[in-house]
């Protein structure tokens, strides 16, 4: 289905205009008209104002308007016929009707009317496409990476209506069908990576590990999403302008226990950057003793001093001085 701009049309307030002046002079036809039938004349200027009123009430359907950014798709006794992008007034035949299968459709993205929505505030549907850039915010899935850790996701996608022809006779609901072929990508994407940074995990398939992770590697998932979406739906005539992660988080049966093994490894790598300043220091110490031949020791207090040093540098806790005011030895 190829789409067919409609232009050239924008004569719609010149048929107002005209229907306005024959309504008129159909009032005062019928008026006329009445009257001579009282008198006896011919009713032929009665019965041709009630029907030229008649036909002339049909002509208001052909009426009609447009904002910026908004499509009319239309079609004529089931054949379609053309659609109309420019703002303006237009007439078009009557008898033709829009075609919009998801104007009814309430999803949690801009655009549409929120389905908690009071009547008293609620708009009507309108048959009318929009052109605009809108957002579109899918519920959290809960979803196993690839090392089999359920992790909970959200994505916003932000896309807009390139060809209507296809956004309304390729596929049977624009709306759901974006919303399904969202879930459908961010499920594939996600299985492809960890949570965290992992050992002996490729994420690019080119068979060498690398470091993608959901947490770390936001930007290249998204895109991964981002362009895993556009493939599927291309056939109905969306483009998708961008896709980022609003929400990542462990499930919550194990976020706890993700929790404590994060705490854990930050203990760990506390830990060891300590213990390794530590021993400089050491090594230092010792070394500055050697060149300024301050004091000489052996082995024994060598490996003494070594070991209170490190209880003093790794300790938690300000270590408690003892001087020492006898002999060394």
């Amino acid at each position: 289905m190829e789409e067919k701009i409609i232009s050239g049309k924008k004569n719609g307030m010149a048929v107002l205009l005209l229907s306005i002046v024959v309504a008129v002079a159909s009032v005062f036809g019928i008026i006329f008209g009445a009257i001579k039938v009282e008198d006896g004349e011919s009713p032929l200027l009665l019965i041709v104002s009630i029907v030229v009123s008649v036909i002339n009430c049909f002509i208001w359907p052909g009426l009609r308007v447009l904002r910026p950014q908004e499509a009319l798709v239309l079609t004529l006794f089931g054949k379609y016929i053309g659609t109309i992008k420019e703002p303006g007034f237009y007439f078009v035949n009557p008898f033709c009707s829009a075609v919009n299968p998801a104007a009814k459709t309430h999803l949690n993205q801009s655009g549409d009317v929120n389905s908690k929505t009071t009547p008293e505030t609620a708009e009507a549907p309108t048959k009318k496409i929009s052109l605009k850039i809108m957002t579109l915010n899918n519920n959290r899935q809960k979803i196993n990476d690839c090392l089999g850790n359920p992790v909970e996701i959200g994505i916003a996608v932000t896309w807009r209506i390139t060809d209507t022809a296809k956004a309304v006779f390729n596929v049977d609901n624009y709306k759901e069908f974006l919303s399904l072929q969202c879930d459908s990508a961010l499920r594939n994407i996600v299985r492809i990576y960890p949570y965290d940074v992992a050992e002996n995990v490729d994420t690019t398939g080119d068979g060498i590990a690398d470091e993608g992770s959901l947490r770390g590697s936001s930007d290249t998932v998204a895109n991964r999403i981002k362009d895993e979406i556009q493939k599927r739906v291309n056939e109905a005539g969306i483009e998708i302008v961008e896709a980022r992660i609003t929400y990542l988080a462990y499930a919550p049966e194990i976020a706890a226990v993700m929790l404590q093994r994060q705490q854990a490894s930050a203990i760990i790598d506390a830990r060891k950057m300590i213990v390794d300043g530590a021993v400089g220091m050491v090594e230092m110490a010792l070394e500055r003793l050697n060149e300024k031949e301050i004091v000489n020791l052996d082995e024994e207090r060598k490996a003494a001093m070594v070991s209170n040093l490190l209880v003093v540098l790794c300790g938690n806790h300000d270590a408690q001085p003892i001087v020492n005011s006898g002999s060394l030895y």
